[in-house]
């Protein structure tokens, strides 16, 4: 639909509403702001096909998880162990200005010991002993790669489908084309967490619309009484109060939008009236004290503790129980430069077994089905060693050649690996995924075709996956 037809569709609604009530109240808004503020599907033909997934929850390892540390590991690495990387793997890769200046680049085996898991002998490292135990449930994607080679960049890129700053996030795009499951809750909801490494700024653009109406940006949830600011009434304002005050600014915003027909007027009306409902919603929602002793067994103990990843995987499953549409945990400080073996073990630790028992906690509540988890980061991480390599430490810098990221749940082949590299986990030898592929299909198990998305901005049909031709990776498909 072009913008013209847009706001003409925009506009008679509108005043058919203004004509046929004299109030605002909650339920006068939802209808006037469209299918959406009832959990409807938007009127936008989406879905295009009968999607696997109804939700996603994706787990964003912010730093670039090294990949030959946790899943790709090949037994020859011990035999490249110190030796120079040669020039014909590296094939004039660029660097990096952290390692650019090295006069050597010496490989580093793996410092931790590898079993094989599972009924595919998938290679799993000591650092993730849960999530072996359900390497079964998911698919590895050995070959994943971007361009970008520093943080920013890269974050920007698999998040929003462009390096350059701007463009609508996937769960902004994803909000706009599907709509809301629940009108007491935002369809896009982020959390945060700490570990003890290196730390990569996150700026709220990353969750942020781009050029889709500022109502489809992602909420960032906080740790502590507060998780969303300025959400509790003042002292002396009562929900009485809070809601004839609501009603009075809508109507001096309605009048505004006939004026001015700025769709942002719209999308301010809807954020105060999500805003009311989650006055009741989101305490709700956060407070752990309802759940069993049984989720902390599963989850680990420090589910216990407000703001740490384990306690934000308990919080998601109950977003994806409460059918919250997107939900997107950053983990921050796998940025390993230096101190790899310490820093990426108290990494693991902090994550792996909330990771695993996120999976099995929606596969046992039958949500798995028609949850997408995803798990992985920005890019990879070298095979040499960045500053000095000892018998007991070593770094490695930024690699977008290759990396892993892993999938499981709504119609996700089970028990699969996807795509492989070399020796040195440098190049990708077979079945490559580009990050734009990654985005197709997971649009894809959502019911959308990549292709047919679009949203027209700048006169140009823009799209998540961008225009170079992205695939579904079918063969990760059940």
């Amino acid at each position: 639909m072009d913008p013209i037809q847009e706001r003409s569709r925009q506009v008679t609604r509108r005043t058919l509403l203004r004509n046929g009530a004299n109030g605002l109240g909650a339920m006068a808004l939802g209808s006037m702001l469209g299918k959406t503020a009832f959990g409807g599907v938007r009127d936008k033909g989406l879905p295009h096909f009968a999607p696997k997934a109804k939700r996603v929850i994706y787990l964003f390892m912010n730093g670039a998880p090294s990949q030959m540390d946790l899943y790709d590991y090949h037994p020859k690495m011990r035999e490249i162990h110190g030796m120079e990387l040669p020039e014909s793997i590296r094939q004039g890769q660029r660097l990096t200005t952290m390692s650019s200046g090295q006069a050597s680049f010496p490989c580093v085996a793996p410092m931790f010991k590898f079993k094989k898991y599972g009924q595919h002998q998938t290679w799993v490292s000591e650092l993730l002993p849960h999530t072996a135990g359900i390497v079964d449930k998911i698919s590895l994607i050995k070959s994943m790669n971007t361009e970008a080679i520093n943080h920013d960049p890269a974050i920007t890129y698999i998040n929003t489908g462009s390096q350059q700053q701007g463009k609508p996030s996937m769960g902004a795009w994803l909000s706009y084309g599907l709509g809301s499951m629940n009108r007491n809750l935002p369809n896009y909801v982020v959390m945060i967490s700490r570990g003890k490494g290196n730390f990569q700024a996150l700026y709220s653009r990353l969750w942020g619309s781009g050029f889709l109406p500022s109502e489809h940006q992602g909420l960032k949830f906080r740790s502590g009484k507060d998780p969303v600011l300025y959400l509790s009434n003042p002292d002396g304002i009562d929900p009485a109060t809070r809601r004839r005050m609501l009603d009075g600014i809508a109507k001096i915003n309605e009048a505004k939008y006939e004026e001015t027909h700025d769709a942002e007027i719209q999308a301010r009306i809807s954020q105060y009236e999500m805003a009311f409902r989650m006055q009741t919603s989101v305490p709700d929602l956060m407070d752990l004290s309802t759940e069993p002793d049984s989720t902390f067994e599963l989850y680990g103990e420090d589910a216990r503790k407000p703001g740490t990843y384990a306690a934000n995987c308990v919080i998601a499953r109950r977003m994806a129980e409460r059918d919250v549409r997107f939900v997107q945990l950053f983990h921050r400080g796998w940025d390993q430069h230096g101190n790899l073996p310490k820093d990426l073990r108290g990494q693991c630790k902090d994550t792996d077994q909330a990771t695993a028992a996120l999976v099995l906690d929606l596969e046992r509540r039958g949500l798995l089905e028609d949850t997408l988890v995803i798990w992985g980061g920005e890019f990879g991480r070298t095979i040499y060693s960045q500053g000095a390599l000892t018998e007991t430490n070593h770094g490695r810098d930024h690699h977008p050649r290759c990396f892993t990221t892993w999938m499981a749940g709504a119609g996700i082949r089970g028990g699969y690996e996807h795509g492989e590299t070399d020796d040195f986990s440098y190049n990708i030898v077979r079945d490559p995924v580009h990050i734009n592929d990654l985005n197709a299909t997971i649009l894809h198990q959502l019911g959308i075709d990549h292709d047919r998305f679009t949203y027209p901005y700048q006169g140009l049909d823009q799209r998540l996956t961008g225009v170079e031709n992205p695939r579904v990776v079918t063969e990760l498909l059940a």
